[in-house]
């Protein structure tokens, strides 16, 4: 009898450590930078930027939505899964025609599988009419 619990307690310290490393094991983005400005520019030429990401983590990355503020702003992203170690991207077009002239910030909401899932990043600049 106490062979069987030792065994059993053997066998829930195996179960319990493979839990922690199944725990561990998650895909997390690191970006190269969150905000960019566009600077000045004019309203008859649409702007584009690219958010350049990293999957720091050690289990495949998926950008699950990637939301803009405004109809004005249209996101491209990476829709495969990205591997660890390896970059992704998503492109970003503005095109402030008939918006007001002047400076604007728009925001991005990406969401992932990554541990921090919700990821804001921003462009901004200064919009002037033909």
């Amino acid at each position: 009898q106490k062979n069987d619990l030792k065994r059993i307690f053997t066998f829930l310290i195996l179960v319990l450590s493979l839990a922690c490393l199944d725990a561990s094991a998650q895909a997390e983005i690191k970006f190269e930078k969150e905000t960019h400005d566009f600077g000045v520019f004019n309203e008859s030429k649409p702007v584009v930027t690219s958010f350049i990401f990293e999957n720091t983590g050690n289990e495949p990355l998926v950008i699950n939505q990637v939301m803009t503020s405004c109809g004005c702003t249209v996101p491209n992203y990476t829709k495969t899964p990205i591997e660890p170690g390896a970059k992704g991207e998503i492109r970003i077009t503005y095109n402030g025609k008939g918006k007001a002239e002047g400076p604007f910030k728009k925001g991005i909401s990406v969401r992932t599988n990554a541990t921090k899932s919700l990821t804001r990043l921003y462009i901004k600049g200064h919009m002037m009419k033909d």
